[in-house]
């Protein structure tokens, strides 16, 4: 089932139900039209967490607080992530790493540009506090150690600096490896990386 607004001009700054489906809606954020589906978190931090199409409305969260979305209704004093930076220098051994934090607890990560995503082992995950097994999706890789278990996960946030991205594909390799939490391409390919010498400086991409 589907209803849907006739186009009108997004004029107001904000959060603004546009179409709704059976979890899944079509949301203007400042007057970018986002698709997501129920339990995706959107660029700007907005999260569909269930959708209504009876009462024509869909509960979002925002910020860690839950708002209702009404079709045709804008939500005002929404305003979307700033522009986040972060400099980060290297060490004497020429490796680059950052303190951050996935779902909100603290990590220590270590860039890592040939990862295509950010990687940890299960003890880290444990940690954090991840349900990897039950969520994630299940798989085999080779490394140094010999075939391992794999679980390919979606983080809700990953925060360094001032950046914050949402929804950044992860794996968990059960064992002890890799020792530190990789930084690889599911987060850093979404920012403007500048390297000059020993320094750093990563800028949230929009």
């Amino acid at each position: 089932m589907l209803l849907a607004l006739c186009d009108v001009a997004f004029a107001s700054e904000g959060v603004k139900l546009h179409a709704l489906f059976q979890d899944k809606a079509i949301i203007l954020i400042d007057g970018t039209r986002r698709v997501v589906k129920a339990g995706e978190t959107t660029p700007e931090g907005v999260r569909l967490l269930a959708t209504d199409t009876r009462e024509e409305t869909a509960e979002v969260e925002i910020d860690g607080k839950r708002e209702v979305l009404r079709l045709g209704v804008v939500l005002a004093g929404f305003s979307s992530a700033a522009r986040g930076s972060a400099v980060l220098y290297a060490e004497p051994n020429g490796h680059f790493h950052a303190e951050g934090l996935i779902n909100d607890v603290s990590v220590r990560f270590l860039v890592d540009t040939g990862a295509t995503n950010i990687a940890m082992n299960s003890a880290t995950a444990q940690r954090i506090g991840l349900d990897y097994k039950r969520l994630g999706r299940s798989g085999l890789a080779n490394t140094a150690s010999g075939i391992v278990q794999t679980y390919n996960v979606k983080l809700t946030k990953v925060q360094i600096g001032e950046i914050t991205l949402h929804g950044v594909d992860a794996a968990v390799i059960e064992g002890r490896f890799p020792t530190e939490v990789l930084l690889g391409m599911s987060f850093l390919g979404r920012l403007d990386i500048k390297r000059d010498g020993n320094r750093m400086e990563l800028e949230q991409r929009f």
